[in-house]
């Protein structure tokens, strides 16, 4: 079995249990097998969603730079799986908030989404999220050409508004998005580095042909 073999038969379906592990122990939890959700489990359900979606989008950021940097490009193999699970944690998140949490009250929904801030930035991640998922498979890509790419740069703009909803989110400790933060600018950071050096490059090779 070469390595293209491997990676399609044995490790995306391993990558793929591991990713879904945590939506079964939400699942699990909450008909106490595996644990408990606490006092409150429609806050805990709606964070544990929120936090895997924020993770996997660090991720799926982490994807380029770390196959850049170790000179493994089978990696980028997995980026799609990794960027479906951001959006279906995300989801998951905005559903236990609408379901649960809101009750489908069109007026709570509503008065939530014009005056708490917060909710506004995740519902407008969620909504982007949910443009590059429909867009991921490979006949859309191949349709929309290059604006498929313009388009799933929104990643970017996704990732700063999870920060930032969650930042917002928290009324005390800040401890948990202050780490996401840092994740996320070094992610950010790095990719702009290497757009300053490729820059650099051309122009330096424009000047001396």
């Amino acid at each position: 079995m070469n390595t293209l073999q491997t990676i399609r038969y044995v490790a995306k379906p391993l990558v793929f249990v591991l990713c879904l592990l945590p939506a079964v122990l939400v699942l699990t939890d909450a008909f106490d097998i595996t644990g408990g959700l606490g006092a409150n489990p429609i806050e805990a359900i709606q964070d544990r969603f929120g936090n895997w979606a924020l993770r996997f989008i660090m991720i799926t950021l982490a994807v380029t730079p770390l196959r850049r940097l170790t000179g493994w490009n089978w990696l980028s193999r997995f980026r799609r799986m990794l960027g479906l699970f951001t959006f279906f944690y995300a989801l998951m998140h905005f559903l236990a908030w609408l379901i649960l949490d809101r009750e489908l009250h069109v007026g709570d929904i509503l008065e939530d989404l014009t005056e708490r801030p917060f909710i506004t930035l995740g519902f407008t991640a969620v909504v982007l999220l949910t443009a590059l998922a429909i867009t991921s498979f490979t006949a859309l890509r191949r349709r929309m050409g290059r604006h498929w790419q313009s388009l799933h740069n929104a990643i970017y703009v996704i990732a700063i508004l999870g920060v930032w909803h969650y930042w917002w989110q928290v009324k005390k400790d800040i401890t948990e998005p202050l780490i996401y933060a840092v994740i996320l600018t070094a992610l950010l950071g790095i990719r702009l580095f290497w757009r300053l050096q490729r820059n650099t490059r051309l122009a330096t090779a424009k000047q001396h042909p």
